[in-house]
């Protein structure tokens, strides 16, 4: 009887100290950071094209067409240094192949961009500085010929549905009257350029802004007729042309063949983290201004304004105290300022994985070439 009482004294003392442990775990867990995905705007570069009558293409046979200048590799290189600076305690300060992979469309301004962003995130230290001079190591950058890429190199025009969605989109009343206080403009653009009206569309005109941007920027002299206020009015007919390419006129159904591809790559990286097995931290994706519209088009948190170089959209995996799952999202367009905290819409800033997936759903496509077809 008495050994009876011990044993269950023993019991109960041990289920007593159990329970201790639990909540000291609970009370002293912390949250953590489980998976980061990052997707940015590559850097200042060379003009992709000329427009007939500029006075500069001379650069192109001295520099290249779409390649990253000194000031776009400063800006990625910080857009690097700052990524260090955020997740100093998350990612080895060493590279590590399991820890992190970067993908980059296959332009050579995007290319060019992983490459200093990661000699940005990646210094070599120590043993690993294999030439003291150069402070610098190779890390691999991944890409897929841009005929292939159906992830970043957006908008997918090998789609005939959303070719016949943009259709729609520019036939619409709303866009046909917002359009409208452009006409003027366009022509005035055409007569400088020396683009036939016809050929302004939408890829074009966000050309002659990057183009006239590069000049600017690198200190050549810019035509009489592009003041301020024209540059000015031609990045707000651009912003008003990627608003079309991603929303307007059937937003969700646009999403779903356009930026919901990477959403859900993400997404799937997202949910993989949460396995015990999973030691991947990290996802980059070098790529370009309309890339980030799609996306946060498809997230409904995109502001309407034209992506800078360097632009970074993060989102951050974290398990909770009581092991649930929640994702953050940040906006980088100023170097100055920290980055634009962004809520999906629907959900607090925190959100759930379960809840952010649901929200999203919509824009989620499960046979991409299927739904393409008209």
């Amino acid at each position: 009887m008495r050994s009876r009482q011990l044993v269950c004294g023993i019991w109960s003392l041990c289920f007593t100290f159990c329970l201790f442990c639990i909540f000291l775990h609970q009370t002293t867990a912390k949250r953590k950071l489980k998976f980061v995905s990052v997707v940015f705007h590559h850097g200042d570069h060379t003009p992709q094209e000329f427009f007939p009558t500029d006075k500069h293409k001379e650069i192109a046979r001295q520099h290249g067409y779409g390649q990253l200048t000194k000031f776009g590799i400063q800006q990625q290189y910080e857009l690097g240094q700052y990524m260090r600076r955020r997740y100093s305690y998350f990612l080895s300060v060493v590279y590590k192949r399991s820890e992190i992979y970067v993908q980059s469309t296959d332009c050579d301004q995007t290319l060019m961009s992983a490459q200093a962003t990661l000699a940005g995130l990646y210094p070599p230290t120590q043993g690993h500085i294999w030439n003291p001079r150069i402070l610098w190591q190779p890390i691999p950058v991944h890409t897929v010929p841009l005929s292939h890429d159906n992830l970043l190199y957006v908008p997918f025009s090998h789609c005939p549905k959303y070719n016949e969605l943009l259709r729609e989109t520019f036939a619409t009343r709303d866009f046909q009257k917002q359009l409208k206080q452009y006409r003027s403009f366009l022509k005035f653009l055409a007569s400088h350029t020396g683009y036939p009206l016809k050929k302004l569309n939408s890829e074009r005109i966000l050309r002659i802004s990057d183009t006239l941007q590069y000049e600017d920027i690198n200190n050549y002299t810019l035509p009489a007729w592009a003041t301020h206020g024209v540059r000015t009015k031609l990045i707000k007919l651009s912003e008003l042309l990627l608003q079309a390419e991603f929303g307007f006129h059937k937003q969700i159904q646009k999403s779903r063949l356009q930026g919901g591809l990477l959403l859900k790559t993400i997404l799937k990286h997202m949910s993989d983290a949460r396995k015990p097995s999973h030691h991947q931290k990290m996802t980059i994706y070098s790529a370009h201004a309309t890339t980030i519209v799609a996306l946060q088009m498809a997230l409904h948190v995109f502001n309407g304004k034209l992506p800078p170089y360097s632009a970074c959209h993060f989102f951050e995996l974290y398990r909770e105290k009581n092991g649930q799952y929640t994702i953050e999202m940040y906006y980088r367009n100023n170097t100055l300022r920290d980055p634009h905290p962004l809520t999906l819409p629907g959900c607090s800033f925190r959100c759930p994985l379960e809840r952010f997936t649901h929200l999203v759903s919509p824009v989620l496509v499960q046979h991409w070439t299927r739904e393409c077809k008209i």
